[in-house]
Parts: structure tokens; sequence; C-alpha cells
């Protein structure tokens, strides 16, 4: 068995793209196993190139043509008598009767049928009081005028900025003061 496994083949069959074909014959190069294999499959392909094309034999075709003709006619469906049973196949398999039976089986068995009804029962009414009681939750709520009221204070928050950053915080303009000069 080479490295490449089947890219091998892929490879001499010419079927592997432009990048994989570059990697395989990369390998080639470097691996002495798989390129006598290579060279293996590339003599097989050329023997079975020389082998042609073989044609069937008459005996053959004619064989195989007489397959696909009609055959004789089937025989007329046998006509049943009223009382007349149809035949061992058609015949239900016996079984016990049903007095006969152990009683715990039974019971065991119809145990087992309502087993997976009941777990679904309870899941769903796990799920049915999970949503009730996380529903009852979200109603009652608490009031939002009671939580504290968030004021940032982005004052502050731009002097810090300008301090880490080296960056002057854009302030508003404020209007020029008039300075009175007296003469």
């Amino acid at each position: 068995m080479s490295h490449l496994g089947e890219r091998l083949t892929a490879l001499v069959d010419g079927e592997l793209g432009h990048d994989e074909r570059d990697r395989a014959l990369a390998h080639l190069a470097a691996c002495d196993l798989c390129r006598a294999e290579a060279d293996e499959l590339r003599a097989l392909k050329r023997r079975l190139r020389a082998m042609g094309d073989a044609a069937p034999g008459e005996r053959l075709l004619a064989r195989l043509q007489a397959m696909g003709e009609p055959g004789d006619p089937l025989p007329p469906a046998a006509r049943r008598l009223p009382g007349e049973s149809r035949g061992p196949s058609a015949e239900r398999p016996a079984t016990r009767p049903r007095d006969t039976r152990p009683a715990g089986r039974t019971r065991r068995a119809a145990a087992r049928r309502r087993l997976p009804r009941g777990r679904y029962l309870v899941a769903g009414a796990a799920t049915l009081a999970v949503l009730g009681i996380g529903s009852a939750a979200f109603a009652a709520g608490s009031d939002p005028r009671s939580l504290p009221r968030v004021a940032p204070s982005v004052e502050q928050f731009a002097v810090e900025h300008a301090l880490t950053s080296g960056d002057v915080p854009l302030t508003d303009p404020k209007p020029a003061e008039k300075t009175s000069d007296s003469p």
C-alpha cells in the first residue's frame, strides 16, 4: 500500500486537480515505494489499452436477447370453491388461546407500554409548572420607580479620559467675556 492511497490511481488516470497533482508528483519524487507502484499502475493501464475492445460472441448476444422475449403463456388461474382453503401460505399462523397465556407476562407487557406515556405526562406536567412559575414571576416583577436612577458623571469621565489618553476633551465654546477698558 502506498502513502498516496487512492490519490495514486487518480494521478495515473489524470483525475487530480492542479494543486493535488503537484503535491502527488512531489511525493513521488521523494518516495521510492510510491514511485514503483505508480510505474506498475501505468504499465497496467498501457496493457489494458492495448487489449482494445473485445466484441461479445454471437451465442452470448443470442442468449441475452432471448431473455427479453416473452415466454410461454401463463396457465389460467384455478378457481376455488367457496369452502376450499387457499393453501398453507395463506393460513394464519397458529397462536395459543388467550386463556392459556401466563398472566404475569401480559401485565408486564402492558406496564411497559404504559411506562413511556407516564414519562411523557410527567415531563409535560413539569414543563407546565416551570412555565407557570416563570410567568408569575415575570408578571409580578418589581416596580421600576423603586430602582435607583443611574446618572453618569460625564464631566468626570472626560477628565479621566484626557489624563489617561493625553487627548484634550472637546468642550462647548463659551462666549467671550467683554472686558471693558475705560478710556
